[in-house]
């Protein structure tokens, strides 16, 4: 598949003057500049962020009157239910919140929605539920924004509601007698893009001022705020990086039994974003997609060490049979495409019997990744068709949706992912629609984007350079790896590896050889020959051998030099 190139333009005077000031490597200094962090302020922020980097927490919206909400309830000996979401983001809001109002004394419960019976938010039955159990406040964490109805069944039922939400409101809010979101059209917190359990830090933080308690009672709970930061895939920077950034270092030393036989069990080394995105998110979400949400939750909450390794069993169990689940469907789907020839249409829509619903967005992430282009998977059950689509960057998804909603029952999302439920019957008629939408936007003229923060040489791959790089971490979204092109290159060695999945090769410029390995590009081993000249992007990283430190280039592309 073609890739578009395209490198930052990058001020070598900026670059020089951060090199010399600051005393970092160019590599480093090139990299704040194409992020567009050139002040002095900005530069140490980002490179060493401290609690001092924290926006005042009442400056969001409806701030002040959740807390003086919760801590009357709490000298009134009142209980509160806190509803929240079965991810990730939506576990640890819960975790975190859940355990800080229990040690201030609250008698506090929670309410999870099961996704394959309740589905994503507020719905009447559970808040029925809530009130006859005899609660007359509940918190909402990581939803609630677009509950309107539900929100007014609880005030009808008697219930006080405080929202604390990340996602985009609709036109109308809730009514409820709070609503902790930065993205409201009055907010006036300087950083928007906080995950729910970020937004859910900043209520415990300013509970902790106005309780004058010392600020390690709410600090010490940024181990649960990174991970559900950096598994929600929202941008860090900003205050996400600092919630990262130091989040990070407890994550190493954490207190918490669940968080710890977690990390154990994941098997990583070195507990970075890595170790949170792809050890313990999967393990954590695989409860929610497979129906077992209230087993993520305990395994924070619990203080019992044979239940936190019993609990940790059954999560490594539950993500085995969500990978195999997965496995098969992917399978299921690389055969469809295949048969029905799809990969020539400008979009892939799919949909078979027996799919999982709690699975079916992760293929249908890998079916975009494969052939990048926009994707719908949905599973036929009862006469109904549900599903996930993913998109690529440069097409709308959720546009789409809007465009072809005659034939849907119920849908939702953004550009980039989208959940929908349609008749089986409208199936054909849907999927003829949507790929005419498709084809009108020129799809196939989109090409995927590689965007290069500059260009090495000999000189730029040394490990201490390499190393010094490890200061951006943590990587995620807004703060990707960096990635370097390299030139002129010429191929030593080519092999494919893992029954021809992988590319391994070591590359020779002048008398330095240089090792490279390109993860899921083992159909390239037959494009190239010793002796080639080649290009290659990827990134730089210490590969270490024997007590013995290479650099070597994780590739993301290779072409023959011009």
């Amino acid at each position: 598949m073609n890739k578009k190139w395209e490198y930052y333009t990058c001020n070598q005077d900026k670059v020089n003057e951060i090199s010399e000031k600051f005393n970092i490597d160019r590599l480093l200094a090139t990299i704040l500049v194409n992020r567009g962090i050139t002040e002095e302020n900005d530069i140490r922020k980002f490179l060493e962020p401290t609690r001092d980097d924290f926006h005042n927490p009442f400056l969001l919206p409806d701030m002040e009157i959740a807390v003086e909400t919760i801590i009357k309830a709490i000298e009134e000996n009142e209980k509160l239910l806190i509803y929240g979401d079965y991810d990730v983001d939506g576990i640890t809001s819960i975790s975190v919140l859940q355990k800080f109002l229990e040690e201030r004394g609250m008698e506090v419960e929670n309410h999870i929605p099961n996704r394959l019976e309740e589905g994503y938010g507020l719905n009447k039955e559970a808040i029925k539920d809530i009130a006859d159990k005899g609660y007359k406040l509940i918190v909402t964490v990581d939803c609630g924004i677009s509950g309107i109805e539900e929100i007014e069944y609880a005030n009808s039922l008697g219930i006080r509601t405080i929202i604390t939400d990340h996602h985009e409101p609709l036109e109308e809010l809730p009514k409820a007698i709070a609503i902790v979101d930065a993205k409201r059209k009055d907010n006036k917190y300087p950083f928007n893009q906080l995950a729910g359990v970020g937004v859910v830090f900043k209520l415990i933080q300013a509970i902790g001022i106005k309780m004058g308690l010392n600020e390690k009672e709410y600090l010490k709970y940024l181990d649960l705020v990174c991970v559900g930061t950096i598994s929600d895939i929202v941008p860090l920077v900003d205050e996400n990086r600092v919630i990262a950034k130091l989040g990070l270092k407890l994550v190493n030393m954490t207190k918490n039994l669940g968080l710890k036989y977690l990390l154990q069990a994941t098997g990583y080394k070195r507990i970075d974003s890595n170790a949170i995105s792809f050890g313990i998110a999967p393990r954590i979400n695989a409860c929610g997609r497979m129906g077992h949400e209230t087993e993520a939750l305990d395994i924070f909450l619990s203080n019992d060490i044979n239940e936190v390794k019993e609990l940790t069993d059954k999560l490594n169990n539950y993500n085995k049979t969500r990978q195999e689940t997965e496995k098969r469907i992917v399978e299921e789907a690389l055969e469809l495409i295949d048969k029905n020839k799809e990969n020539e249409k400008s979009a892939i829509v799919l949909g078979s019997h027996g799919w999982h619903h709690g699975v079916i967005g992760i293929v249908s992430s890998k079916i975009t990744e494969t052939y990048f282009k926009p994707s719908i998977l949905v599973s036929f059950e009862d006469g109904i068709a549900k599903g996930s689509g993913r998109s690529i960057p440069g097409f709308d998804l959720h546009e789409a949706l809007c465009k072809s909603s005659k034939y849907l029952e119920k849908y939702g999302g953004h550009a980039m992912a989208v959940g929908l439920s349609l008749k089986e019957e409208n199936f054909e008629a849907f999927k003829n629609e949507f790929e005419k939408i498709a084809k009108q936007s020129n799809v196939e003229e989109i090409l995927p984007i590689i965007n290069i923060d500059g260009i090495v040489k000999q000189d730029d791959i040394k490990p201490e350079y390499i190393k010094e790089l490890e200061k951006l971490e943590p990587f995620g979204e807004g703060n990707k790896m960096p990635l370097f092109a390299y030139k002129g290159l010429k191929i030593n060695s080519i092999r494919a590896l893992t029954e021809g999945k992988h590319l391994k090769l070591t590359l020779k410029d002048d008398n330095i050889i240089i090792d490279a390995i390109g993860f899921n590009m083992g159909d390239l081993v037959d494009d190239y020959l010793i002796g080639d000249k080649v290009d290659v992007v990827g990134v730089l990283e210490i590969n270490s051998f024997n007590g013995i430190e290479n650099v070597q280039i994780n590739l993301k592309d290779i072409m023959k030099s011009i």
